[in-house]
């Protein structure tokens, strides 16, 4: 319960609903709720609380202004849905805020805006400027020029990064759902509630369904996902049924309502998180099971000496991924040679670089501060 208390002394969160709270099943916005929320969200803005918005529904939106009856397959329908309903989706939310005095602001953000890490500030710049002077943001993932497949529920992922991107406190999800179980609630009738429980527990994507609604696929896994990556600037992630009375105010009063995945670690610094939350990488690095316990156990640089293979093309200064030989991630970072020439000096020791380069800019192919563990 002392997390839950928490909450009510929190002075900044990121509040994501997603597309089945929004769009009353595909048939348009759900101006009842939306109506709701901003009502709940007014009063924690009157409360003192700094509000940043994550709103899915944009493409649903569109779908339902254009008459559309199921998802279209091209990516062009897909980007026009998403710039019609935009309108309707900002319009939804400017209108009810300004009942209560409180303005708006528009943010759409792709991937390669949380890459660069030029955008990524001035992202977080202007985000920190609106909430100093009490402005609302509302961000959505710029479907409409995004070149990748759109997904809906991709924006669990995006809140996290916002959280991230604006150090807030708290990451609250609303969802469809109660919170998260223990088994499956739809095959297991005695399914129980975790109502609360620390986020680094191991055994939570083994209890997520991964299940998600038709225009939704965040699913129970996504969010376990955005909670870890929220819990590396600090946050803690509620999880919690959106349509529930007074959801957002009984969250703040530190109810027991919905699960609470909680962080007791220290916030990573603003480059790490940056790094933890890149996910356009530019290759892999396969490196051996002694260079892994270096970087998991001690906290060191990765040397070329513990690189076994290189993976992609990339140059100096891009985020690459650092993998096992199965395959798995053991963390990224931003490396000081590029993959030719790693290629040429994996596996021996840094004193080698200058004889088999013909010059040496660094010692270590990614130093330990431009590295973090994923």
């Amino acid at each position: 319960m002392q997390h839950r208390k928490q909450l009510a002394s929190a002075e900044r969160w990121v509040i994501k609903i997603g597309s089945a709270l929004l769009t009353n099943e595909g048939a348009g916005l759900n101006g009842d709720g939306i109506q709701r929320w901003v009502d709940q969200m007014s009063q924690l803005r009157r409360e003192g609380v700094e509000l940043v918005l994550v709103s899915s529904g944009a493409v649903a939106e569109g779908m339902a202004r254009l008459g559309w009856k199921s998802r279209p397959r091209e990516l062009h329908k897909l980007q026009a849905a998403a710039a019609v309903g935009q309108m309707g989706l900002v319009q939804a939310y400017e209108s009810r805020f300004q009942k209560y005095n409180l303005h708006t602001a528009q943010v759409l953000l792709t991937h390669d805006d949380l890459s660069s890490r030029e955008r990524y500030l001035n992202a977080r710049s202007t985000l920190r400027t609106l909430l100093s002077y009490g402005v609302v943001p509302v961000i959505n993932e710029n479907d409409t020029v995004v070149i990748d497949e759109i997904r809906f529920g991709d924006n669990d992922t995006l809140a996290a990064l916002v959280a991230n991107l604006v150090e807030a406190d708290h990451l609250i999800i609303l969802t469809d759902q109660q919170g998260m179980f223990d088994k499956d609630p739809r095959a297991n009738p005695d399914a129980k509630l975790i109502s609360e429980t620390p986020v680094s527990e191991p055994g939570l994507e083994a209890m997520a369904s991964g299940g998600a609604g038709s225009l939704g696929r965040g699913g129970m896994l996504t969010k376990i996902r955005a909670a870890r990556l929220a819990a590396r600037s600090g946050a803690s992630t509620v999880i919690a049924y959106g349509r529930a009375e007074d959801v957002l105010l009984r969250v703040r009063k530190g109810e027991t309502i919905g699960s609470l995945l909680y962080t007791e670690k220290a916030p990573d610094t603003a480059r790490k998180q940056w790094l933890a939350g890149h996910l356009q990488l530019r290759g892999k690095l396969v490196i051996d099971q002694g260079a892994c316990k270096v970087l998991r156990e001690s906290g060191r640089s990765l040397l070329a000496v513990g690189v076994k293979a290189v993976e992609g093309r990339f140059v100096r200064g891009e985020v690459v991924a650092c993998v096992d030989e199965s395959g798995r991630e053991i963390a990224r970072g931003l490396t000081n040679y590029n993959a030719d020439e790693i290629a040429r000096i994996k596996g021996q020791p840094s004193e080698k670089i200058e004889g088999l380069l013909g010059y040496v800019d660094e010692p270590e192919l990614i130093h330990r501060d431009n590295l973090v563990l994923v």
